[in-house]
């Protein structure tokens, strides 16, 4: 979501020559995804759901190893020296397999909610299931694998998108976290336990879903004056723009994942009231959190990086200076606890 929403990591991903070349990663992968279902088709039952998803987690870990290594221009053979076990098996294990498999379940789901039953009808969503989530995981394998690459070049990113920064904020704000995580686990379980059909409970979970991450970004965003004050001091047009990015789109996505846990990895024949309500429950508090520490993460972006264009951000010189001094910038904003004076930008 990062990726997606804060503007270092979204101008870095979306400059015309990485999409040209993201393109083509994401293109190749699904040819060798629907190559390789044709094949396990004959060898594995791929009708159990169980299987299925093995199958699309194991495809979707080796390509994101693989899409990892082409955004990093590095080979395979220095990737354990120059960014260690721990991103290795973050990028195999994280953004591939359990990725792979999240996506796959949200085909899955989807394809439920119009009549497309991947149990009575397997071979169309299992395949599309494999395909999708294949090609998902090599664009953000490809973007992150970027990121980290223009990081070794000397480009400060104050966020690396690999989950770092928000343990961190769990541990120095779990109040100010825990507050916005409580509103959206209650608010989006009890929508979902009230409402009737699977499609009532996805569409109640994103509209409230997507309006408590709009109202926990600016919570983030701006600490110093209530969250409704910061938020209506910002033009409509922004605020459609967060809340369909991220907040609708994101809430339906969990949610419709959730739906298909209950209905494939559990095996239920429909997503009851209470099942609902704690997937709503799970969406919901996952979303107020994320999006609260997305605000917080703006608000340092803004601080460190301030109104510097991108054509200076992209020069060699102004990178490596920004390298150097950012560090210190982000020491004088916060406080001691905070400052992690012995990281690099890249971990702040």
């Amino acid at each position: 979501m990062s990726l997606r929403v804060l503007p270092s990591l979204s101008s870095a991903v979306t400059d015309d020559q990485v999409r040209r070349k993201k393109r083509i990663v994401m293109f190749v992968p699904g040819l060798v995804a629907f190559a390789v279902y044709r094949v396990s088709k004959q060898v594995l039952p791929l009708s159990d759901p169980f299987a299925l998803l093995s199958v699309s987690g194991t495809i979707s870990a080796l390509t994101a190893l693989v899409s990892y290594l082409v955004g990093r221009e590095i080979s395979a053979a220095r990737l354990l020296p120059e960014d260690g076990l721990n991103r290795a098996g973050w990028i195999v294990g994280w953004i591939g397999f359990v990725y792979g498999v999240q996506l796959s379940l949200l085909v899955l789901a989807l394809l439920w909610l119009v009549g497309y039953d991947y149990l009575r009808h397997p071979d169309g969503p299992a395949m599309m299931a494999v395909i999708i989530a294949c090609t998902a995981v090599a664009r953000d394998a490809f973007e992150i694998g970027h990121v980290r690459k223009l990081t070794v070049l000397g480009r400060p990113f104050p966020t690396f998108p690999d989950g770092a920064a928000f343990r961190r904020l769990v541990m120095t704000s779990p109040l100010s976290l825990g507050r916005w995580l409580a509103a959206g686990v209650v608010l989006c379980g009890g929508v979902a336990a009230l409402s009737g059909s699977p499609l009532i409970q996805l569409t109640g979970v994103t509209l409230l879903g997507g309006s408590i991450a709009l109202a926990a970004y600016f919570g983030g965003l701006d600490t110093a004056r209530p969250w409704f004050q910061a938020l209506a001091a910002t033009r409509w047009t922004e605020l459609t723009k967060y809340w369909w990015w991220p907040g609708l789109a994101f809430a339906s996505t969990y949610y419709l994942v959730a739906m298909g846990g209950i209905l494939f990895a559990l095996q239920r024949p429909t997503v009851s009231p209470l099942l609902g309500s704690l997937a709503g429950a799970l969406v919901g508090g996952m979303m107020a959190a994320y999006c609260y520490y997305l605000g917080h993460r703006r608000n340092v972006e803004d601080g460190v990086l301030g109104t510097i264009p991108e054509a200076l951000l992209r020069c060699p010189f102004v990178m490596g200076m920004l390298g150097k001094n950012t560090q210190s910038q982000v020491a004088r904003r916060m406080p001691p606890s905070e400052s992690m004076l012995s990281k690099p930008v890249s971990e702040v």
